[in-house]
């Protein structure tokens, strides 16, 4: 059987793109996960790798979203070798058990991490060249609601509205409600 795994790092992220390749790719089910690759802790993920039977294959769209780096990537494979399945990685072809297939997937593997790598090493490269050279440079996501909307959420819990009853009324999420509330208070 021809099973297909897809995979996004966040809620936002869309499958779409990835299941329709892997349907041409003539993935006859498709598992699909939104969580970081950045755990092993993908509990999608670990169910697929126990459905496996012999001369199964795994069909993925990229390297980057079957493991984290080239170490966990090698460890998978070779338990996916041990039980005689093939993986099919779109953008590198068909890797099997044999030595020809474990020497290009290690060397796939090992490109794929130092790409990582070196986008990461940029990222901070440029957010020190930020930090360092732009007085207005602050790291992470723009607050979405003001320091005012979050004050008038405030005042409208010390009246004893309940979160939701706020969430309702302001739009502003129970989490966020209470992870900004937190910096009012202290």
């Amino acid at each position: 059987m021809k099973i297909g795994y897809a995979r996004v790092s966040t809620q936002d992220q869309k499958l779409e793109n990835q299941t329709d390749e892997l349907q041409k790719a003539g993935a006859e089910k498709i598992y699909r996960e939104k969580f970081t690759g950045t755990t092993t802790q993908r509990p999608v993920f670990n169910e697929l790798l126990q459905t496996f039977n012999e001369n199964d294959m795994l069909i993925v769209t990229k390297l980057d979203r079957f493991a984290r780096n080239t170490r966990e990537a090698l460890e998978i494979i070779q338990m996916l070798f041990e039980r005689n399945v093939k993986i099919h990685i779109l953008n590198m072809g068909i890797i099997d058990n044999t030595p020809t297939g474990q020497l290009i997937f290690t060397i796939f593997s090992a490109f794929a991490q130092f790409e990582r790598d070196m986008i990461v090493s940029r990222t901070q490269e440029g957010k020190k060249y930020a930090k360092q050279h732009d007085p207005h440079f602050k790291e992470g996501r723009p607050k979405t609601y003001s320091d005012e909307q979050i004050r008038l959420a405030y005042e409208l819990r010390q009246k004893g509205m309940t979160y939701k009853m706020i969430e309702r009324k302001t739009g502003i999420s129970v989490k966020t409600q209470q992870r900004r509330f937190k910096k009012i208070s202290v």
